[in-house]
């Protein structure tokens, strides 16, 4: 058999950041793409970005990468640390004052974003980022693991958006979607930014929610 490290692949990211939730949910077929995705991560040579726990998806993936010998930064809001993080931390911890902090900087350090299966905090940050990118903030794909059709409900929220006027339809090619972690990624790979400018093209540090310096780092 060959070594993951002569068989694994190179990407043109370095570091993806992850939203997904703190909790496993009720189908096995979540943490398993979750898993998947972390040993994808690992087979392209790509670094991780995502929320800081250690429980749920969050720990499952960061977990993999970790294992998989690839750097895992985890951004945590200081209050948030005893409920998110059980037992030993994963990789490199990095807190910071609250959650709009918290998005900012994993946005700074990713090349990429994922959204695994979660609850409102995982759409709270998907969106957010997808909202910079119409702006002009940044061109980094976006993508939905639609893991068992997970995110159709979403999707067909944002096609009746598109019909009714209120996304048009370069926005709506801001987002990717797949239902695998190695199709996904692969069209990560490929995408390339349609949406029109419809502001001024701004710049990170234009943005004051990006202004600021992490509280501390911890390297475990």
């Amino acid at each position: 058999m060959r070594s993951l490290a002569s068989s694994s692949s190179s990407s043109r990211f370095r570091r993806i950041c992850v939203f997904c939730g703190s909790s496993s949910g009720k189908k096995s077929s979540y943490p398993e793409a979750a898993i998947q995705l972390g040993q994808e991560l690992v087979e392209r040579r790509i670094d991780l970005v995502y929320g800081g726990g250690s429980v749920g998806l969050m720990g499952l993936v960061s977990q993999a990468v970790h294992d998989g010998g690839r750097h895992v930064l985890g951004v945590i809001p200081r209050t948030l640390m005893s409920r998110e993080i059980a037992g030993d931390t994963i990789g490199e911890i990095r807190t910071v004052s609250d959650m709009h902090q918290r998005k900012a900087e994993m946005a700074r350090q990713a090349d990429a974003f994922i959204a695994l299966p979660g609850g409102y905090g995982t759409l709270e940050e998907l969106l957010e980022v997808i909202t910079w990118a119409q702006l002009g903030i940044h061109r980094k794909p976006v993508g939905l693991l639609n893991v068992d059709g997970y995110y159709n409900s979403l999707l067909s929220f944002i096609d009746k958006a598109v019909d009714e006027g209120f996304i048009s339809p370069s926005a709506r090619h801001i987002i990717v979607s797949a239902p695998t972690a190695k199709e996904l990624v692969r069209l990560l790979e490929e995408y390339v930014p349609q949406c029109e400018d419809v502001t001024a093209k701004l710049v990170w540090e234009e943005v004051d929610i990006l202004s600021y310096v992490p509280e501390s780092s911890v390297t475990t």
